[in-house]
């Protein structure tokens, strides 16, 4: 970070293991609520930020916005941050981005730093290649070499050849899920009708019948109905649990995204989307401002954000 002109401030549970919600609740408020701050960047995800949420006052955080990086389980955050007007930045971390081996991708680069600091729009890019793949953190020699990438297919279209353009919203699928289970998203009236929705799934690699079942629980609470676009970020197909070889890993993706395909056809039939974008659990990753604008382009085939 300082390479780029930044002054990194840790916070207290960021270097305390099993530091409390409150603690960490503690940490956000400190953070947001001082002046010298100028942008926030979580430094890994989770599976429990769920649980720091109902720890923040909504308040402290609509009177001192900022820059806020994350994504994942940092998805819980950018939506509250989002309910207090908040717009956050749905990508970037400490640990996996900042912290990738040898180098930041520069793709990854180029949109985190315009996001951070140059604002306004920003085409999203099609690299070719991305790496899903990860070493051990534990062997010294991961950051020695830089990770793995292969080949990916071009992004598909699907639906109407039309542009749409408006407020984004989404995140991590499963993190969706939990949100909603907790009913932390929003009045489903509250959402602008013809936003753009935008998803992706993490290193827990939920199968189509999973993806299924949560977009369809987000159907029928009327969420879908609301959007006139979806973005789709390709999936990342193999974790340390579950070594998929590659042709499996493009069938588990195929599998996503029929599923996806479905679900939106039941109960949002017509909307354009667009699969396979590099944003999320992917290198490179791409920065999505949440809450911001962002114009998919079913006629030029091109996705543009505002930071």
């Amino acid at each position: 970070m300082r390479a780029w002109g930044l002054e990194p401030v840790e916070y207290p549970s960021t270097r305390r293991m099993g530091s409390t919600p409150r603690e960490r609740a503690d940490d956000l408020h400190a953070a947001f609520g001082d002046d010298s701050i100028a942008a926030v960047v979580a430094s890994i995800g989770g599976d429990d930020q769920v649980r720091v949420i109902g720890h923040l006052d909504p308040v402290v955080f609509a009177a001192n916005p900022k820059r806020f990086f994350g994504y994942s389980d940092n998805t819980n955050l950018l939506n509250f941050l989002h309910r207090c007007g908040v717009v956050g930045f749905h990508g970037g971390s400490v640990m996996v981005e900042f912290g990738r081996p040898v180098a930041m991708n520069p793709l990854s680069a180029a949109s985190l730093r315009a996001a951070m600091f140059t604002g306004g729009p920003f085409r999203l890019q099609d690299p070719g290649v991305f790496g899903d793949e990860g070493r051990d953190w534990a062997d010294a020699g991961t950051f020695s070499a830089e990770p793995l990438m292969r080949a990916s297919a071009p992004w598909t279209w699907h639906g109407p050849e039309v542009a749409v353009e408006g407020p984004a919203w989404g995140g991590c699928l499963e993190v969706l899920d939990w949100i909603m289970a907790a009913d932390r998203v929003a009045p489903v009236e509250s959402f602008p009708q013809g936003g753009v929705l935008f998803l992706e799934t993490s290193e827990e690699m939920p199968g189509a019948g999973q993806v299924h079942r949560m977009l369809r629980n987000m159907g029928e609470r009327g969420l879908l109905a609301r959007f006139g676009a979806v973005v789709l970020g390709r999936a990342k197909s193999w974790s340390f649990d579950r070594r998929l070889p590659v042709g499996e890993r493009e069938e588990f993706w195929a599998g996503q995204v029929a599923a996806v395909l479905a679900t939106l056809a039941e109960y949002r039939p017509g909307v354009p989307v667009v699969c396979g974008v590099h944003i999320g659990h992917t290198d490179p990753q791409q920065v999505l401002p949440y809450g911001g604008r962002v114009r998919v382009d079913g006629v030029e085939r091109a996705v543009t954000v505002w930071y």
